[in-house]
């Protein structure tokens, strides 16, 4: 029994090196949060975070969309997307819109002030893309940029 026990301990201990060691999402993780800190700091005076710069980004480029549409682009769960547009509303920086068709689910736009929010940010954004690429040195960024170039669906099994 005793070495049976040790056995799957050793198994187990094997697994935890292996994943600190070796684990890309570990590290993809980790990366996000350091760049999301750097973002972060460079928008904290206009009341805006990384996560909902990239929101605005996105509804400001593709005009009327639905949140359903949003979630699937950004890979966000409809908690996270729900919580973060509904601060973007409150703030004014994006809008619903009457949709056409059946009513239900409004696409959002985003609004004047959104978008001088955009153009505000502009200064602060580039001093935080100027010090991400220098954390992340000039490969680094050369790298992370066409990893993300790439199709970002989840691969099948």
């Amino acid at each position: 029994m005793a070495t049976e026990t040790n056995k799957r301990m050793n198994q187990a201990n094997c697994t935890i090196d292996q994943i600190a060691c070796e684990c890309l999402l570990v590290r993809a993780r980790k990366l996000d949060r350091v760049l999301t800190r750097i973002y972060d700091a460079e928008l904290r005076p206009f009341g805006l975070k990384a996560s909902q710069l990239n929101l605005m980004v996105l509804v400001a480029k593709a005009g009327p969309i639905r949140r359903i549409e949003i979630g699937k682009r950004l890979h966000l769960d409809p908690s996270t997307l729900t919580r973060n547009l509904k601060i973007m509303l409150t703030n004014g920086w994006i809008q619903e819109v009457a949709d056409g068709e059946d009513g239900r689910g409004h696409p959002v736009q985003i609004t004047v002030q959104g978008r001088d929010l955009l153009n505000q940010i502009g200064p602060s954004w580039r001093k935080a893309q100027t010090r991400t690429e220098k954390f992340l040195g000039e490969d680094g960024a050369t790298l992370l940029r066409k990893l993300a170039a790439n199709r970002m669906e989840v691969p099948s099994a």
